[in-house]
């Protein structure tokens, strides 16, 4: 063997065996997770909080790698199937009730944020000029709404808090990374036009939703036309946001604003282009997706702890704590001003234009702004900055930075995020929007959609009820479960090949139109989204059972 060809085959049998380790380590931190999350399921605290904390004890293990966070990996292969999932789970209608509130607290209040936060810390540490403090803003003003949503879902909370936090959530993160373009541009060139910031800024929102909403249709057209089945629509639904994502990113405007524009167009038409195998397997899929993923991207922020300290030093590190937590200090409250503020808005505002809601009140302001926790599109800002400057000078203050940003996920995660249960239970916000309780709003969902499916069966099948015994079957189950809201039993029956397309045809007929009257009820504003797409799945696992008693 020549000596070229033996170096060759030894480094192909190293990259194996680093690849081996690779893998396993990654398989055993995924184990981690699993029983991090059971174990915050037993003590009942948010599984990001315990993953995030979880994280930062492992990371003390002597002999465990360093794990540096690719801030690529996070942008490119975690950030698109996120936004793209918290989209497909968020109600258009409330995401578009609330949509004046959304804006201006993933807009303007990030903005003002990046503002307050630049001046503070360029007052506050020596050497910090106001590009960087802008810098710095632009990466600590999103909240993350994952940790947020998954402590607001285990206590009683007003849905309208719900619906703001997790429309907040998928713009947020747009905003402030363009303002992080924008800073991180100034710090590398020494230049800065307020002008051209402002012009791009715009062109860099609008030409993202366009290239969303643009590579949506695509999709959309291939799952309604093309002759797709429950694994090619599931397969395109992950293609679809890092296609987006990279497209609008490709041509330097808002990838997040493309995958969150396209993933609301095609979730609020998906009982358009996906048939009840497709949606039942997507759903499935896309929901083990988005915990193995979130679970990875809060416990690589515990795991990155000893990089950040080690890069800030020993001698610095007392400086670097105190300038974290009084900033973190000043994200807190800056939160919770805007948010008293725009309630404030809201009221004077009531007199000129029409509003969701003329009197918000103070509490819930209160409880939203003591939901701005920080997460990892922070941390992957922050790692993302350059090492040098375009004259090969060192990034100034990058540690520093990277610390601060550290300290400010941590409190907030941490100390907001153990605290939000109590805070929401002392001012105790009434639900003012759905005053219909979920029980009852589902007893009438059940009644509706029982009394249209006997009107067409009575209407349109009529001659094919009294010969079917399937069909007599299912027009006798519905009006059992019919009287049963407000029992009699059901009885089944097994007939021929002809009876049974007959009865497949008919009951299809059937759920297509308990469906309808399903989307028909989702219009009026005293019904909740999760209701309607409750009885949608039931409806979807319904079409999914017959079609298989049928075939076996």
């Amino acid at each position: 063997m020549h000596s070229s060809q033996y170096f060759s085959y030894f480094r192909l049998h190293t990259s194996l065996i680093l690849m081996h380790h690779f893998f396993f380590f990654y398989i055993g931190l995924l184990v981690v997770i699993l029983l991090l999350v059971m174990l915050a399921q037993k003590i009942k605290i948010s599984y990001p909080i315990v993953l995030v904390v979880g994280g930062l004890a492992i990371s003390f293990i002597p002999s465990l790698p360093n794990v540096d966070i690719d801030p690529e990996l996070i942008f490119l292969i975690f950030l698109p199937p996120l936004l793209y999932e918290a989209a497909w789970q968020t109600s258009w209608k409330d995401f578009w009730k609330w949509r004046r509130v959304i804006a201006s607290f993933a807009f303007l209040i990030v903005i003002l944020t990046s503002c307050v936060i630049a001046y503070v810390s360029h007052s506050l540490i020596p050497g910090f000029t106001l590009s960087l403090g802008f810098l710095l803003g632009g990466i600590i003003s999103p909240p993350d709404a994952v940790s947020a949503t998954s402590i607001l879902k285990d206590v009683q909370v007003p849905k309208r808090l719900v619906a703001i936090v997790e429309g907040e959530s998928l713009l947020n993160d747009a905003s402030s990374l363009v303002v992080f373009r924008f800073a991180l541009a100034a710090v590398l060139t020494g230049s800065f036009s307020f002008r051209e910031a402002s012009i791009s800024f715009v062109l860099v929102i609008i030409m993202g939703i366009a290239v969303g909403l643009a590579i949506a249709l695509v999709f959309y057209a291939i799952h309604r036309w093309l002759p797709t089945n429950a694994s090619i629509d599931t397969v395109l639904t992950f293609i679809a946001p890092y296609s987006m994502y990279m497209v609008a990113e490709q041509f330097h405007f808002s990838g997040v604003l493309a995958v969150v524009s396209g993933g609301l167009f095609l979730s609020n038409r998906s009982h358009v282009i996906l048939n009840h195998v497709s949606r039942l397997q997507s759903v499935n899929v896309w929901a083990t997706i988005g915990f193995v993923f979130n679970g990875f991207v809060f416990m690589l922020i515990g795991l990155e702890l000893p990089v950040v300290i080690r890069a800030i030093g020993d001698d610095q590190l007392p400086h670097a704590i105190k300038y974290g937590v009084i900033i973190s200090l000043v994200v807190i409250v800056t939160r919770i001003l805007c948010t008293l503020g725009a309630s404030v808005f809201t009221m004077l505002i009531s007199n000129i234009i029409t509003t969701a809601d003329d009197r918000p009140g103070w509490k819930g302001p209160i409880v939203l702004g003591w939901a701005g926790m920080r997460g990892v599109v922070s941390l992957a800002s922050a790692l993302s900055i350059p090492l040098l400057l375009q004259n090969g000078q060192a990034f100034p203050q990058r540690n520093l930075i990277l610390f601060i940003t550290f300290t400010v996920i941590l409190v907030t995660l941490v100390f907001q995020g153990l605290t939000l249960p109590m805070v929401i239970m002392w001012f105790n916000e009434p639900e003012r929007d759905y005053l219909i309780p979920t029980h009852e709003q589902e007893a009438m969902v059940k009644v509706e959609m029982k009394n249209v499916a006997l009107k067409l069966l009575e209407d349109d099948y009529q001659q094919e009820v009294q010969t079917n015994s399937l069909l007599l079957n299912i027009r006798e189950r519905l009006e059992s479960e019919r009287t049963y809201v407000e029992g009699r039993s059901n009885r089944t029956h097994d007939e021929t090949m002809h009876t049974r397309n007959n009865y497949q045809s008919v009951y299809t007929a059937v759920l297509n139109a308990q469906r309808e009257v399903l989307y028909n009820l989702n219009r009026k504003p005293e019904f909740q989204d999760e209701v309607i797409k409750k009885y949608v799945a039931q409806l979807d696992l319904e079409e999914e059972k017959m079609r298989q008693q049928l075939e076996g």
